[in-house]
């Protein structure tokens, strides 16, 4: 498992902005719930007119800290600021320069597309022609005009994220803090909603800051700071991290974690090769990949349910890092965890073919 602190000089000074230039800047955030901690000592910086992404798998504490920068919670430890204000000490600060768009649903079905809107920008203290000039603007900018008049039950589930969005964005926010924005959406709606953030980020400046479970979503982000029971245990742009891996990931399927375990062994103790166990498989990092895979096929005939060889993703990325999978269950998780110590003694990190 690689850390933070073993990344390159060059990448750590890449991903992580001087704190004056950052939009949302996190200092040694730590939030517990009684005895459990929830985050444990997370510091980043997110850039202005930057799309930052929190990926991370269920229990991970993307939750607790979207809570924590929208100013619904207090962390226990640590700093956090949005646009140089602290959501501890200055909240009320922090709602004016920010714009929120929870997962749940906020808008009200019985009222029109521009009465959300209206009740919204009253709750920043817009009026009169003021904040009906601004509610064009930004209707404009979902692409909503034409459904001002419209009653939101009517809308698609697209076009209802879009009003939340425009919701969001009434008061002229510099940062726009969005919980898994996807959920409910089709592939199309999708499409559309990460179109807009880009024109938020590219045309108007806004900082974008997004929780997600989704890998395929995460890929759209600028950077991301990917986080595993409370901790950040990778900081980068999708290609930068990506890349750390190098070559391809091949994987070997197994028929138990138990048979895993041995056939890792017996591949570093043959061609020297560094393996990670994860749950019914032997996952390697190689250059080539598919040559390695004809090697270990002939060595081991039969043994092998199932083979596969691609280029890096996220997921391998979070595997690398945590040694188990994005997604488990209570029971495999443990279990993964448990192989995954016992991957093989003599494999090393840099194990060479």
């Amino acid at each position: 498992m690689t850390t933070l602190e073993e990344l390159s000089p060059t990448l750590k000074t890449a991903a992580q902005p001087a704190a004056a230039d950052a939009t949302i800047a996190l200092d040694h955030v730590t939030h517990s719930y009684g005895t459990r901690v929830a985050l444990d000592d997370l510091s980043f910086r997110v850039q202005p007119a930057e799309i930052f992404g929190l990926l991370g798998p269920n229990g991970s504490g993307k939750t607790t800290l979207f809570r924590i920068l929208s100013t619904l919670m207090v962390p226990t430890g640590g700093h956090a600021r949005i646009a140089g204000f602290d959501v501890a000490t200055q909240p009320m600060q922090v709602r004016q320069s920010t714009g929120i768009v929870f997962q749940a649903k906020s808008v009200d079905i019985k009222l029109t597309v521009a009465e959300n809107l209206m009740h919204q920008g009253h709750l920043y203290g817009l009026r009169g022609s003021q904040l009906k000039q601004r509610s064009q603007e930004v209707l404009s900018r979902v692409g909503l005009t034409d459904r001002a008049n419209d009653m939101v039950e009517t809308l698609s589930g697209g076009q209802l994220r879009r009003v939340e969005l425009a919701k969001g964005l009434i008061h002229s926010p510099a940062v726009l803090l969005l919980d898994e924005p996807s959920t409910g959406l089709d592939p199309g709606a999708r499409r559309d909603l990460w179109q807009y953030l880009r024109i938020l980020r590219d045309e108007h400046n806004v900082s974008v800051l997004v929780t997600t479970h989704l890998m395929e979503e995460a890929e759209h982000c600028d950077r991301l700071a990917i986080l595993n029971l409370g901790k950040l245990v990778a900081l980068g742009t999708p290609s930068q991290l990506k890349a750390e891996i190098g070559g391809d990931v091949v994987q070997l399927e197994t028929a138990s974690p138990e048979t895993a375990a041995l056939l890792a062994a017996r591949v570093h103790e043959r061609f020297h090769i560094a393996t990670t166990v994860v749950g019914n498989s032997v996952r390697m990092e190689r250059e080539q990949g598919h040559r390695v895979v004809t090697e270990v096929v002939e060595a081991f005939p039969g043994e092998l349910e199932g083979i596969s060889v691609a280029k890096p993703s996220l997921e391998d990325v979070f595997i690398q890092r945590t040694g188990h999978r994005f997604w488990t269950d209570t029971g495999s998780e443990e279990k993964d965890k448990q192989v995954a110590g016992k991957k093989s003694a003599h494999a090393t990190k840099k194990g060479k073919a």
